[in-house]
């Protein structure tokens, strides 16, 4: 999906109008309809904006992921959070996001193989 096709979807998630969307962000309804329709890309400041305004993440708007919101780490099955040091609970966020990248890798090779 596109990243104006999301922008739009999002916007009408929320049941906003595109005025105030743009009333919002400070920009013209113009600019955000061209957005909407592809016509145009938002600036790096203005995308992150319009994620925050949408509760999602901004590689969600891009396409880079179908997840809305990055998923959080959890520790609840081993205790919870408050059992750990905090050098402890970074070194295990660190080997879930290594872990994570290399079966997208794994998945991203597979399909180059299978074309």
């Amino acid at each position: 999906m596109s990243l104006g096709k999301r922008l739009k979807q999002e916007r009408e998630r929320k049941g906003w109008s595109q005025l105030f969307v743009a009333e919002k962000l400070g920009i013209a309804n113009t600019v955000l309809s061209n957005y909407e329709r592809d016509y145009r890309d938002p600036d790096t400041g203005t995308l992150s904006k319009l994620a925050d305004l949408y509760e999602c993440d901004t590689d969600y708007l891009l396409g880079r992921t179908t997840a809305r919101a990055k998923q959080e780490f959890n520790l609840s099955f081993l205790g919870g959070p408050e059992h750990y040091t905090e050098d402890e609970i970074a070194e295990a966020e660190a080997a879930v996001r290594r872990y994570r990248e290399m079966k997208k890798r794994a998945a991203e090779e597979a399909n180059k193989q299978n074309k």
